[in-house]
């Protein structure tokens, strides 16, 4: 930090296992992304180029480079993974995954129905050769599963080779463990916590509310994700209690009576 701050929650350090922020690209270009991660890189930890950006994403090998050089993994949106899969194209979507030098995939089954042993059988298969994320949770919003099921997908992907599992939201944190309206299924987030470790988790929180929540709940080393590239560095601020809403989260007593004279 440039500042010294006491009280301030000590961070996990890079690299991260958990109280990691995965962000979605959705289609910056190199020197975008360059100037991107000139002032955020010590806070990104994966990116994701969203759903199927990659596909026509031109430059994408330079692109990827870019975040790999500076120890960023990079991996491809389900949404793609699912479009390979639909398609009898998974050893294609494999081949292609090599090819482009990546060592993280996403299993996901948002928008295509893959009955769940099969879904396991390929997290199987591509955990021998890569780190999988899996996402868990429908891009329906009328799909509305409860708290057991997710807890049962969640354990068997894990159990399965996943190294995370991504709890559903879209990009506009508006399905899946949110309400339509980005409202906290606050149930459904402490059921699954009761069974399935924090630190396995990552929650797509691309709201600042959502966001708050997370910290407010797990503290700052909470891994979120799909966040904006422009919201990283006020996503560090914020959980590190440097910004309105989680300003009184970390400070002691005294900090607090002199924050409330």
């Amino acid at each position: 930090m440039n500042f010294g701050l006491k009280n301030i929650p000590r961070r996990t350090q890079k690299p991260r296992t958990n109280g990691l922020t995965m962000v979605m690209d959705k289609g910056m270009g190199l020197v975008g992304a360059k100037d991107f991660l000139s002032v955020a890189s010590p806070y990104v930890d994966i990116v994701k180029l969203g759903f199927g950006t990659s596909i026509v994403t031109n430059n994408l090998k330079q692109k990827i480079e870019i975040y790999q050089n500076e120890g960023i993994p990079v991996y491809l949106g389900g949404t793609l993974f699912e479009a390979f899969l639909v398609r009898d194209q998974f050893d294609d979507y494999v081949a292609m995954v090599k090819d482009l030098g990546l060592k993280h995939v996403e299993v996901s089954d948002g928008s295509i129905t893959i009955p769940h042993a099969e879904k396991l059988g390929y997290i199987e298969k591509l955990a021998k050769h890569v780190i999988v994320l899996s996402e868990v949770g429908s891009k329906d919003a009328a799909h509305i599963m409860p708290p057991y099921k997710w807890i049962e997908l969640m354990r068997a992907e894990l159990e399965a080779g996943s190294t995370y599992v991504i709890a559903e939201a879209r990009e506009a944190g508006n399905v899946g463990i949110y309400r339509g309206s980005g409202e906290v299924r606050e149930g459904l987030v402490q059921e699954i916590l009761t069974q399935i470790p924090s630190e396995k988790i990552i929650w797509e929180a691309p709201q600042k509310s959502q966001q708050v929540y997370f910290l407010e709940l797990l503290g700052a080393n909470v891994n979120l994700g799909n966040l904006a590239p422009a919201e990283v560095i006020p996503l560090e601020s914020t959980r590190l209690g440097l910004r309105g809403d989680t300003f009184d989260m970390f400070l002691n007593k005294e900090d607090l009576q002199r924050a409330n004279h």
